[in-house]
């Protein structure tokens, strides 16, 4: 982020705003609203400055800026419509390490004014960084439709009524499940709604229940999806939202990541090719463990965790040690990698039935059911087969399907960095190798991949695809590795088909 948002305290300090006009009185309003003793430097007023002014509620010196006029400021805005006058003041303020704003001179700044929705003592800002204003006030007029004006009632409410819950809860942890229990149930309806006595009944009576601590946690085992943040459900992120710690793999993106609680602890186990952080059976031992000690824990796992996830052995051991536990399916990676790539799985004219394979190595081999593999009118998906793909092209092959057989592999599909290869089971190969493709990847081989020439509508940045290459020189890829939560030394065939409608 080019920015970092906070909140400043201004009660009682001086704030400099040279500048008369419109502007500057725009800026005069948010300082005096945050208590700030507010001097106006200008020859001359407009009238809204000229009414406070005559009113004692700011100070106005009427001159032209000086630099000695920043001493003593805490905050300084420059808010002419003279570029040279406006420099000069930011190059005085930042001489004394004083905070300077620069009106549409993001360059000139040290802060910038956020668009805001006050519901004070809650307050939303949001910021562009300076780079659309006009943006960030957009955002700003949606997020005055969602939150009511009671909204600061119910703030102020949660504001008295902390050093009680305090006293009443000593653990944070419980009380932070209290609190998010008050502010998203019946409680807060009630405030809302302008019930404040019967509001406060509700909390008599819940803190009267309020019992020991509890002896457990609870483990959520949360399906984050093929990369991109935008396909994570409602319940997922509500999850993630309240989770004390986090476990998460190598193939849920840093931007899923991110929207977890930023208190939470975060614990990564991602098992990469031939390099494990933590072994599966240690990593059921730490969700347990983390549960015992009364935790809540978000599971993240790329994709769902019931497909190629392992999650099935992570909740068996919840349920062997009596751990309390939740599954959120995820978009898993054949479903949204194949949608964003303009594939479908199915297809009337060309595919039936779809299978889903793993496609590790052992000692340079695949052990797959083959000659189910290679059948007619059915679309066939490779989880984790960019280091065994000539192996897999060539089994194919030789088990029945044409060498012409249209086929595709995906890196980092549903994300900005995507990109896409398409070929044949003869040519994909190497046209994998000269795109210089890196993992995670997904392969789809079947009839279906022929659509995408007409189909795709998903094209990151201008992505290049099959035909390009090497032409133009693909983007640099940060190294990594597609193997999921199964064993990287993987044994048998997984697979999972399911029939499509004619």
């Amino acid at each position: 982020m080019d920015h970092l948002p906070v909140s400043l305290s201004l009660a009682s300090r001086r704030a400099l705003v040279v500048g008369g006009g419109t502007v500057a009185a725009r800026k005069v309003a948010l300082l005096l609203a945050a208590g700030a003793q507010v001097l106006v430097a200008s020859p001359e007023l407009g009238p809204s400055l000229a009414e406070l002014a005559a009113a004692g509620r700011i100070e106005h010196l009427a001159e032209r800026f000086a630099p000695e006029h920043v001493d003593g400021a805490f905050v300084v805005v420059a808010a002419t419509d003279a570029p040279a006058t406006n420099a000069a003041v930011s190059a005085a303020a930042q001489a004394r390490g004083v905070l300077v704003n620069v009106v549409d001179a993001p360059d000139l700044c040290t802060f910038l004014f956020p668009s805001i929705v006050d519901r004070s003592p809650l307050v939303v800002s949001v910021s562009t960084s300076g780079a659309s204003p006009v943006l960030a006030r957009l955002l700003r007029a949606r997020l005055e439709t969602l939150l009511p004006s009671t909204y600061g009632r119910l703030a102020e409410l949660a504001r008295a009524l902390r050093p009680r819950l305090k006293e009443r809860v000593p653990d944070p942890a419980r009380r932070r499940a209290l609190w998010e229990e008050l502010l998203d149930g019946p409680f807060a309806e009630l405030v809302l709604a302008g019930k404040r006595a019967e509001a406060e009944r509700w909390l008599d009576d819940r803190l009267a229940s309020v019992g020991p601590a509890p002896a457990r946690g609870e483990v959520y085992l949360v399906g984050a999806g093929p990369g991109n943040p935008d396909l994570l459900t409602f319940r997922a992120l509500r999850l993630m939202q309240q989770a004390d710690v986090i476990v998460y793999d190598h193939l849920v993106s840093p931007a899923v990541v991110e929207l977890c609680r930023r208190d939470a602890d975060r614990i990564y186990v991602g098992k990469e090719r031939d390099h494990h952080a933590l072994r599966q059976e240690e990593i059921n031992a730490l969700l347990v463990r983390l549960a015992t000690e009364g935790k809540r824990v978000a599971r993240l796992k790329g994709g769902d965790p019931f497909i190629f996830g392992r999650g099935g052995e992570e909740i068996a051991t919840l349920a062997e040690h009596g751990v309390s536990f939740e599954v959120v399916p995820g978009i898993t990676a054949a479903a949204g990698v194949a949608a964003y790539a303009g594939i479908p799985l199915t297809h009337r004219d060309c595919s039936h039935a779809c299978v889903f394979v793993t496609g590790h190595l052992k000692d340079g081999t695949m052990n797959l059911d083959w000659p189910a593999l290679a059948r007619p009118w059915q679309t066939v998906v490779v989880y984790m087969g960019l280091h065994g793909l000539p192996v897999l092209c060539r089994e194919l092959i030789a088990h029945g399907l044409p060498a012409d057989t249209p086929a595709a592999i995906i890196q980092r599909g549903t994300t900005h960095r995507q990109r896409v290869v398409t070929g044949s089971l003869a040519t994909l190969p190497e046209l994998a190798v000269e795109a210089r493709m890196k993992p995670p990847t997904l392969i789809v081989v079947g009839q279906v991949v022929k659509l995408r020439e007409r189909l795709r509508w998903f094209d990151p940045e201008g992505a290049a695809d099959v035909g390009e290459w090497p032409a133009r020189p693909p983007r640099p890829h940060a190294a990594g590795s597609e193997t999921r939560d199964d064993d990287a030394r993987g044994v048998g065939a997984r697979q999972a088909s399911s029939s499509g409608k004619k």
